[in-house]
């Protein structure tokens, strides 16, 4: 496999923040531990094998996680989309399987198959807010009910050896809380680690999270809390730590838009500093990215390419026309030679041939 996470950054483009950051440098989750102490949130159509081992090799990053994946789809043999979600490298480790589902048999069964293709942790989804997923009662449909979570969290348990954790939002809207409650019982069931997104259900991604409810966790339970929510720079990072008392962090949304999220966190809290990309480095990493899509052969590497261009791509002067012509075109070695002739442009005006 070949290595394209050589990607040195501008050091003149450090930003200077304070130093002292109270970020933990590392956690332990049962018997792995996670160096430096951040995690890669599980997001659905994104982190697949190519956008994790691509976050991985920027750096700063201590633990990666799956795309989720129906515990049904796992154990049903022809389910293909259960397999790609499942595929990793041995350059991932260490990373967790995020399973979601409402059956406890199912459930431990499918852990016990994650476990199996050797993946380091399982992770329970019980966050996720789409209607598809909470009208089956997975993902944050359960919160509603905490007996039947209870006997996920014990037959799961029993299943398997390997570091078992979960990700939860704090309740199903503001009149019923359960985070608390929730992250006690996980204890209790013997979970190794808990994660909070500190929003409701109801809430889905808008409005401000409310690390006051991850707080509250921190100080009713002695397993590591994994803080999530609002975390767009390395300063939200250390200040989720030092308002929370959180073991770890955990960033979703943020790092499609900026991948080197995780290497300055790393460097705000080693010297206070840290380096913001030039448009070289993003340069780099556009067409890095596109290119281990490419040989990855992923069945959707065109639409996941114009799903990223508009992530990617923001904030650079003449963007909007960069994104354009990703959209418009038809194939995965087009879209790459449109990224490379658009900054090579930028980047390299004097080496134009100008007819007239």
């Amino acid at each position: 496999m070949r290595k394209y996470w050589d990607n040195p950054m501008n050091v003149s483009a450090g930003v200077l923040v304070r130093a002292g950051a109270p970020m933990p440098d590392h956690v332990m989750i049962g018997s792995i531990q996670i160096a430096p102490a951040t995690v890669l949130a599980p997001m659905a159509g994104v982190t697949d094998t190519v956008f994790r081992r691509f976050i991985r090799n920027l750096g700063g990053c201590g633990l990666i996680m799956t795309e989720f994946t129906s515990a049904d789809g796992v154990l049903r043999a022809k389910d293909q989309k259960a397999k790609r979600y499942l595929h990793f490298y041995e350059d991932e480790h260490p990373i967790s399987a995020q399973l979601f589902g409402s059956d406890p048999r199912v459930m431990a069964d499918a852990a016990r198959m994650v476990e199996d293709l050797g993946f380091d942790l399982v992770d329970l989804n019980l966050g996720c807010p789409a209607k598809k997923v909470v009208k089956c009662n997975g993902g944050s449909g359960l919160l509603r009910d905490l007996p039947a979570i209870g006997k996920i969290f014990e037959a799961v348990r029993a299943a398997i050896k390997i570091p078992f954790t979960v990700k939860f939002r704090a309740g199903w809207d503001d009149e019923n809380i359960v985070c608390v409650e929730l992250a006690k019982m996980a204890e209790d069931c013997g979970l190794c680690a808990v994660a909070l997104h500190a929003r409701t259900r109801e809430q889905g991604y808008s409005g401000a999270a409310r690390w006051e409810w991850i707080t509250a966790i921190k100080q009713a339970v002695k397993i590591p809390v994994i803080g999530n929510g609002d975390i767009r720079t390395p300063q939200d990072a250390c200040s989720i730590v030092a308002q929370t008392g959180c073991d770890a962090v955990m960033i979703g949304r943020t790092a499609p838009a900026n991948p080197w999220i995780f290497r300055q966190i790393e460097q705000y809290t080693a010297s206070g500093r840290y380096e913001e990309p030039a448009e070289a480095d993003r340069y780099q990493m556009i067409r890095t990215y596109f290119q281990m899509l490419i040989e990855e052969e992923l069945p959707d590497a065109v639409g996941k390419m114009k799903q990223f261009a508009s992530w990617f791509t923001h904030g650079v002067p003449g963007g909007a026309g960069l994104r354009k012509a990703i959209y418009e075109s038809k194939s995965a070695p087009e879209i790459l030679a449109r990224v490379e002739e658009f900054f090579e442009q930028r980047l390299h005006p004097a080496l134009l041939v100008i007819t007239g």
